[in-house]
């Protein structure tokens, strides 16, 4: 079974596609957008990964998970990555307002870091929880200032996935025979080397919903004459985040601006300042050929690029807070989930008598300057 007792889902008809959504039982629908917290999971993933935490959260809060275009339950539509990740902020406002949801709580987890933010620019919300969020400038192919390195984004998009990790998503691969199967993928990058769990099963199989149809997972590519020889084209989930395609680094513009809780284990092999991910550091460490060195492909310091947007935003008077867990890696949700729910509850103002009320056991560095 992949749905948790208490859990329940249901698909929404929207005036765009066919939406999955997991909800807990008990929850009112009538509960005020200040107590709605929606979480949005990210890419090779489908809502199903939130499900401990919404059960673990009060009760008089209605929580709710929604599920990408592409993933899990919901429709299998292309995704049009031009638009950067606006085809899916797109959708989860469709979603919130066939709910009759007109703002609410957003939490978002890499990828769906990306989409929040966007979703954010483009309609109110009360508070963003970013749990290790790609790059406000995209994943791969920048500077630290966003700069980008080749006109075609070489190095990034459709391309940049493993055919093998894709080939076993397609077949539905549950092994662990090889690094390149989901559950190995899921041990090795999703969470720290030793985290066990009695849930893989449901992460592996949340993984495998991942639609390999075109114009979904990865998404097309291109020949380039800059090295590694292809760059991102423009369907699909990956070259959404092609920096010439994604750029949410506008935040720091926003008027009101919501408080922000940024989340992120210091140990993340996926979105890190040496991700193992980025075209550009695999070549710096020889796992790549001929890489052309740091002045032509540097590796793009995404946590850094991170912390300097969210500076400029508390500069500019935004509430600010990063939360980064030692030893923890892309996962904190499932390897530090009271922690994690500690700083959904802190941003969102919380007052009332939480549902696991237990400190949390985590080193927690907090970096706001608050």
């Amino acid at each position: 079974m992949t749905l948790f007792d208490g859990i329940t889902a249901r698909v929404l008809d929207t005036s765009r596609l066919s939406v999955n959504i997991l909800e807990r039982e008990g929850d009112d629908p009538n509960t005020p957008p200040e107590r709605t917290v929606v979480f949005i999971h990210g890419n090779a993933s489908s809502a199903l990964f939130w499900q401990e935490n919404m059960l673990h959260l009060p009760h008089d809060l209605r929580v709710l998970a929604i599920d990408l275009r592409g993933y899990g339950g919901t429709e299998h539509a292309p995704i049009d990555a031009t638009r950067g990740v606006r085809d899916f902020s797109d959708d989860i406002a469709v979603t919130l307002e066939e709910l009759g949801i007109p703002t609410a709580h957003l939490v978002g987890w890499s990828m769906g870091g990306g989409v929040v933010l966007q979703y954010a620019l483009d309609h109110p919300v009360l508070s963003l929880t970013l749990l290790s969020p790609i790059s406000p400038y995209g994943f791969g192919g920048t500077r630290r200032d966003g700069s980008r390195l080749t006109d075609d984004d070489a190095g990034t998009g459709g391309g940049a996935a493993n055919p093998d990790f894709v080939q076993r998503l397609n077949d539905h691969d549950l092994t662990a025979d090889a690094p390149t199967s989901p559950r190995s993928v899921f041990r090795s990058g999703y969470v720290t080397s030793g985290y066990t769990t009695e849930h893989e099963d449901v992460w592996v199989e949340s993984m495998l919903s991942t639609s390999t149809a075109d114009g979904n997972y990865p998404g097309d590519q291109v020949a380039s004459d800059n090295w590694p020889g292809f760059a991102a084209g423009t369907t699909g989930v990956c070259n959404t985040m092609a920096p010439k395609h994604f750029d949410v680094s506008g935040i720091v513009d926003l008027n009101p601006k919501p408080p922000i809780a940024w989340v992120h284990g210091t140990a993340d092999p996926i979105v890190s300042d040496t991700s193992f991910y980025d075209y550009n550091y695999l070549g710096q460490l020889g796992i790549v050929p001929d890489w052309p060195g740091a002045e032509v492909a540097p590796p793009q310091e995404m946590v850094s690029q991170t912390r300097d947007v969210l500076d400029a935003y508390r500069a500019a008077g935004g509430e600010v807070t990063e939360i980064a867990l030692e030893g923890v890696g892309h996962s904190a949700h499932l390897e530090a989930p009271g922690e994690f729910r500690h700083a959904i509850l802190t941003v969102i103002g919380y007052v009332g008598t939480p549902a696991n009320p237990s400190p949390p056991t985590e080193t927690i560095i907090l970096k706001s300057e608050d």
